[in-house]
């Protein structure tokens, strides 16, 4: 387990949401400060606001590829096609590990939103709730197929985690 997931799992053991988690993990390489990562994250927590859709550490391995991959060109068709390209695969790369990226099939739920009342975070919460597994390989594909391979980037990763 890389340094992130490592950070990634200990913040949603310390209470914060999977999305926040994730973000929270990596704010030192996408530029964004504790409170504005855990603010811009919290919305994304039980698959959105606990609808249960896209998993939250998933929405967040898709928020961080834009920050560190994104486009800017708004009439750049084959730019837009790259990264959308992209997050596919990184959805693919989930999906080959966990089958889907919807937070109701990964937990086993009915269709439909959950109850806005976010469940008590317990000893027996964290041993029932499987999300853990879920952050760490969000995680991991963010470390592996976004982070590798960027030499600028590695550098500046290198650089956060020393100080």
């Amino acid at each position: 387990m890389g340094i992130y997931s490592e950070n990634a799992c200990k913040n949603f053991y310390q209470g914060y949401n999977c999305a926040q988690a994730v973000l929270l993990a990596f704010s030192g390489i996408t530029g964004l400060d504790k409170e504005t990562s855990l603010k811009l994250a919290s919305s994304f927590g039980g698959g959105m606001g606990r609808l249960r859709e896209v998993c939250g550490a998933v929405s967040m391995m898709f928020l961080i590829a834009g920050i560190l991959n994104g486009y800017t060109e708004p009439n750049n068709d084959s730019v837009k096609a790259k990264h959308y390209k992209l997050i596919q695969d990184l959805a693919q790369e989930f999906k080959s590990r966990h089958g889907t990226i919807i937070c109701r099939e990964l937990l086993g739920l009915e269709s439909g939103a959950d109850s806005p009342i976010p469940s008590k975070r317990t000893e027996q919460y964290y041993k029932e709730r499987p999300c853990g597994a879920f952050i760490k390989t969000a995680s991991e594909i963010i470390e592996n197929k976004l982070l590798s391979g960027n030499k600028n980037l590695t550098f500046e990763i290198n650089n956060n985690l020393q100080s």
